[in-house]
């Protein structure tokens, strides 16, 4: 029987044969949901493709690590909060127990690990410290950015230089912002929005910056596989990348980097 796997690397933008550091563990990451509203049939599309390929890998390997974290603190979820007029942490358990609840309905396997971004804020901290400790980051005005221009190779994820990037990205436009390409790490919070005490004052962090600290913090500053949506390659992948590889001054962050395919429905992407 063949076990050699091959995957399609968004980062080489080719098929490759899939080598684990580890043979005896192999690591997954894939991004979860943001837990702000009721989850629909796009959200199921990452869950099916990366629990049959944490099945596979078990298979071939035997022992498999799949984390798959769950954000729980996001604007988003600040705004939902607010027009459904109850609490965040309400609102954000009812989202997950319908989320786990799903899961199951699809038959998926329990990942090793369901981390939640609200139990690594102290780790969030840290790595930005790190960040402007290596001249990677600024602040200004209370709010953390980090300076893309301060990474070489950012863009190596989605193929594209700065100007391709900025046309029609997903880009938040601020004049706190060196640069329109810089994102922020942490941002300030009001009283009423939910905020953490850090040495930039009380605020809570950008969406990127999660998935750096827990990867890291399950399988280590380099681990094989890297899943999500096509429509996380770029900002929140690329970010993922400048982050990690500059936190820990390393060229290589992940391996193998997938993205599964859009559902569509009536031509809507879902």
């Amino acid at each position: 029987m063949n076990n050699s796997l091959n995957f399609f690397n968004t980062l080489s933008n080719k098929k490759e044969k899939f080598i684990p550091i580890n043979i005896d563990e192999v690591g997954m990451y894939v991004c979860g949901p943001t837990v702000y509203d009721f989850p629909h049939i796009g959200n199921a599309r990452p869950l099916v493709v990366f629990d049959v390929l944490f099945r596979i890998l078990q298979k071939i390997y035997g022992k498999v690590t799949y984390i798959r974290n769950i954000t729980d603190i996001d604007d988003k979820i600040i705004e939902a909060s607010k027009s459904k007029n109850i609490s965040i942490s309400e609102l954000t358990n009812n989202i997950i127990k319908i989320f786990q609840e799903d899961c199951l309905y699809l038959m998926c396997l329990q990942p090793t690990f369901e981390p939640k971004a609200t139990d690594h804020i102290k780790e969030m901290i840290n790595m930005i410290s790190n960040l402007i400790k290596n001249k990677h980051a600024y602040l200004n005005e209370k709010h953390v950015y980090f300076s893309v221009s301060s990474f070489k190779e950012y863009g190596k994820l989605s193929n594209k230089n700065s100007e391709e990037l900025l046309a029609g990205a997903r880009v938040e436009v601020s004049k706190n912002k060196k640069d329109p390409l810089d994102f922020v790490l942490w941002k300030p919070s009001s009283n009423e929005e939910p905020g953490w005490d850090s040495p930039w004052g009380k605020g809570r962090p950008g969406w990127h910056l999660e998935c750096s600290v827990m990867s890291e913090k399950f399988l280590g500053k380099q681990f094989d596989i890297h899943g999500g949506g096509l429509d996380l390659v770029f900002p929140h992948h690329e970010n993922e990348i400048a982050q990690s590889c500059c936190s820990n001054q390393s060229k290589k962050f992940v391996n193998y980097w997938l993205h599964n395919g859009f559902v569509t429905v009536n031509k809507e992407k879902m």
